[in-house]
């Protein structure tokens, strides 16, 4: 069981903090726009004109996040569940709109990002300090990206330079010793554009697996460290001409059990590099022209031996935006080249994807159409097509009625190819047909809407046993995700509300059962106050139960935590800081036998030049 010493220590420490807190002037409002959307078209649209399924997460919520990481800020979202393997720092994952963890596609800067062994972005590794505001596309979206997108995309956007100059820095210490540090700067000068963002997050954590009777227990406490930068630098050569680059790098050493006295260990690191060229090649016309290196290494040392997986990815893509007289097209040619390297040792370590995309968007009054299609041509499973269309009429009273057709398809990874002795070099890739209809409303002051979906999923990719204990994965299984989710946003003076429900039974279709760790009622709603300059804000995030295994046997009950947040600003550009997790110290899982933390608090102060 968890120990509450930890948390008594740092609850005291903000207990003084918040007898020592002295509001000085109030937080600062203005205007709010619809924020512009590019993941749902390839293209910039206003949140309000999408057809999609989207959500913007921006700034000011990122830095409400606290110690939990990118995992614990994707589950106050829609459609969004999560697992982890313990607490921050730990292997985690998403299940969007129930579908599996790999197959939502992660995006950083529009690059994809992840592990061509395991299937999965390390999301554990993604620092938010470098997050300047992150995309949620829910749905199937390979004709948009290609493979994996069959529950829909994550792109995540690194903090950008500003028009002046501008920096910011936070310290921040917690519960299990929990420390978090980061600073930055950018700006401009004449043609040049600037960024630089570095940081530290680390915590001693606790011990990762509860049950003793698992054979990967081990009493200790399993910690992390994360060290992280990313910057980037533009030039413009004339108006709308620019020339740019970018990086991300980020060291995760975490701690796990493996059964062993031995100090088990994963080292991650993920890397993203990127050039680019935006250009106005007519009045109707532009262009962007990329290239990106991507890496996803994983070291794992245990008392067994070391363990090594990792993934290259150099990713090309031009795309052109044509504006015709009637509607817009947008068009890329993209080619993604993998190579992987593990201590397993592949018969095959490599393979190479050429695709083309075409994007149709129209507005005519108050109708709406987006239709898209792509050819991914791979040299390891041939090639594979998919479309989508979508249409949206809009009434001038702000409500909007939607409906959307679209395929999707998810590869085998290497380890369900090629992992000695447990792979199958037969499979074929999954595939997906989704069908969804929606209606919201957008208004300055509130916005609101509520989503159904069917997901049909063939092929998936299960690994079994036979009779003889010879164990590989197969395409044995189909699936259908289905569901509706209902979200509502108000701002209404100094208050500010949101919540959010689904309703859905991903199962699969051969048994009836609950695909594991998938909750048939899950949601999250908050509520936030101005007192003056002191900002309140209650969040809360509740689950229904769920099994962690395909024969749901394996129950894992229901949940439900409230967290707070406090925010004052006490001078000119600082502001104090507490955020109290699990404010009730309930007991829960994620995935059996695991930990996951108890009441935990973290305080700290933020600077905005």
């Amino acid at each position: 069981m968890l120990s509450h010493a930890p948390f008594k220590e740092a609850l005291a420490s903000v207990v003084a903090l918040g007898v020592a807190l002295a509001c000085s002037e109030p937080l600062a409002q203005g205007v709010t726009l619809p924020p512009l959307v590019v993941t749902a078209s390839r293209s910039a649209l206003p949140l309000t004109e999408l057809l999609a399924d989207v959500t913007v997460i921006g700034t000011e919520e990122i830095a409400r996040a606290g110690a939990g990481g990118l995992v614990a800020l994707l589950r106050q979202q829609p459609g969004v569940e999560i697992v982890a393997n313990g607490g921050p720092g730990s292997t985690s994952g998403v299940f969007l709109r129930g579908a599996n963890t790999g197959q939502t596609l992660v995006l950083v800067d529009g690059l994809r990002v992840g592990s061509s062994t395991s299937g999965t972005a390390a999301l554990e590794a993604i620092p938010l300090d470098q997050i300047e505001r992150i995309e949620i596309l829910r749905g199937p979206a390979s004709s948009l990206y290609g493979a994996d997108a069959i529950g829909g995309v994550i792109q995540i956007f690194t903090r950008n330079a500003a028009d002046g100059f501008a920096a910011n820095g936070q310290a921040a210490y917690g519960t299990y010793r929990t420390a978090i540090a980061s600073a930055g700067f950018s700006g401009a000068s004449g043609p040049w554009r600037y960024a630089l963002e570095a940081g530290r997050r680390q915590s001693d954590g606790f011990n990762a697996i509860a049950n003793p009777a698992n054979f990967s227990f081990d009493p200790d406490r399993d910690g992390y460290r994360d060290d992280h930068a990313g910057g980037s630098i533009g030039y413009r050569l004339a108006p709308e001409q620019e020339l740019s680059a970018r990086f991300l790098r980020s060291r995760l050493n975490a701690q796990f059990d493996a059964g062993d006295t031995f100090d088990d260990r994963t080292v991650t690191v993920v890397e993203v590099y990127q050039i680019e060229s935006r250009n106005r090649l007519t009045p109707f016309w532009t262009s962007r022209l990329q290239a990106g290196w991507v890496t996803d290494d994983s070291d794992s040392k245990t008392g067994f031996g070391p363990s090594r997986f990792r993934t290259r990815q150099r990713l090309y893509d031009w795309q052109s935006n044509i504006a015709l007289p009637l509607g817009t097209v947008a068009a890329a040619v993209e080619r993604r080249e993998e190579r992987v390297d593990s201590d397993a040792g592949f018969a095959i370590n490599e393979r190479n994807t050429n695709a083309l995309t075409g994007v149709y968007q129209v507005r005519v009054g108050a109708h709406s159409a987006q239709a898209s299609l792509r050819r991914d041509d791979s040299s390891q499973f041939g090639a594979r097509t998919t479309g989508s269309m979508a249409y949206g009429y809009f009434f001038d009273n702000g409500v909007r009625v939607t409906s959307s057709y679209g395929t999707a398809f998810k590869p085998p990874t290497f380890n369900d190819l090629y992992f000695p002795g447990f792979s199958n070099p037969d499979l074929k890739p999954e595939s997906a047909h989704n069908a969804d209809i929606a209606i919201r409303y957008a208004h300055a002051e509130m916005s609101g809407g509520v989503v159904a979906y069917r997901n049909k999923v063939r092929d998936l990719i299960v690994f079994q046993c036979d009779a003889s204990f010879n164990c590989a994965p197969q395409n044995v299984s189909d699936a259908t995700l289905k569901g509706a989710t209902f979200d509502f946003a108000a701002r209404i003076g100094d208050l500010a509300a949101k919540a959010s429900l689904d309703l859905q039974n991903p199962r699969d279709d051969a048994t009836g059962r609950l695909l594991p760790r998938r909750a048939r009622r899950h949601g999250s709603a908050s509520l936030g106050y101005l007192f003056g300059p002191l900002r309140v804000t209650a969040e809360l995030t509740a689950a229904s139960e769920r099994f962690d295994d395909a024969a749901n046997t394996r129950r894992m009950g229901g949940y439900a935590l409230l967290n707070m947040v406090a925010e004052c600003p006490v001078a000119p550009r600082w502001t104090l800081f507490a955020r109290l997790d699990n404010a009730f110290d309930k007991h829960y899982e994620l995935a059996a036998d695991f930990n996951t933390a108890g009441a935990s608090v973290l305080a700290g102060v933020r600077f905005q030049y």
